[in-house]
């Protein structure tokens, strides 16, 4: 109960903040809603850290960043329909991959924890720790984009980053084909009056569930956000590598 209650209260928020998803996602629809898919790495509307250890900084604006959006998105894997039959016509299916976004999270009163789907911690956005989770996308499946219509999305209070020492957000393949390959994931940052960023991830290590893929860490209330392509067998060894500290426990969704 208390979580519907927490994304009722910012429901308001995360539709304003959506709207503007329409050029984030390329598309010139005024009324679009839908989240940005996956992006080229030609594509020159955005900027992208494609290595690891690559960095940049977003600058506090006057009066504090506005809603910020993380988001993942990533590609569908086409697969054969069963059956003879269907063999001989050709025809594929997309094949859902479950691929959860979330985010570790440290705030300056050294409060530290999680916004994921898994178990349910769809965080908070107008209180600590100012980060919620939109939804879960199950299936990879969307139907405003054929190709490229996955995503999750996570809005950060933007008048609260102050409030909030470092993130890390990483990706965990929860249900599917474990082919980060195949899937060519993204995070893809949204800052207002800023051109959207792309994070991409590489060597690919399909053995492993897990990718941490960006940190956030709050520089003079600027953001310095750096790609960092790990990958990890789960969530306790990944955080045993960034030092959050937090308490895990098994969860489901």
């Amino acid at each position: 109960m208390a979580e519907k209650e927490v994304l009722s209260a910012s429901q308001k928020a995360l539709i304003e903040a959506t709207k503007s998803r329409a050029s984030f996602s390329g598309h010139a629809h005024g009324n679009a809603l839908g989240a940005a898919g996956y992006v080229s790495d030609t594509d020159d509307s955005c900027d992208f850290l494609a290595t690891t250890g690559q960095t940049t900084i977003f600058n506090p604006p006057e009066g504090g960043f506005g809603d910020i959006l993380i988001g993942a998105a990533w590609q569908n894997i086409k697969k054969e329909r069963g059956g003879f039959f269907s063999k001989l016509k050709s025809k594929a299916v997309d094949a859902g991959v479950d691929l959860d976004l979330g985010v570790m999270y440290e705030l300056q009163n050294g409060k530290v924890g999680c916004v994921q789907a898994f178990g349910g911690t769809m965080g908070n956005y107008e209180a600590e720790p100012y980060l919620a989770l939109s939804g879960d996308d199950r299936t990879g499946d969307d139907d405003d984009d054929d190709e490229h219509g996955n995503d999750e999305i996570i809005l950060l209070n933007g008048q609260k980053w102050p409030e909030i020492k470092r993130l890390l957000i990483y990706l965990y393949i929860y249900e599917g084909v474990q082919n980060w390959a195949q899937i060519a994931p993204q995070v893809q940052l949204l800052v207002p009056d800023e051109k959207p960023m792309v994070v991409t991830l590489h060597t690919y290590k399909s053995e492993l569930c897990l990718a941490a893929v960006a940190r956030m860490e709050n520089i003079r209330n600027g953001i310095r956000m750096t790609n960092i392509t790990e990958y990890y067998p789960g969530h306790p060894s990944m955080d045993r590598a960034f030092g959050f500290g937090i308490e895990w426990e098994d969860g489901e969704k």
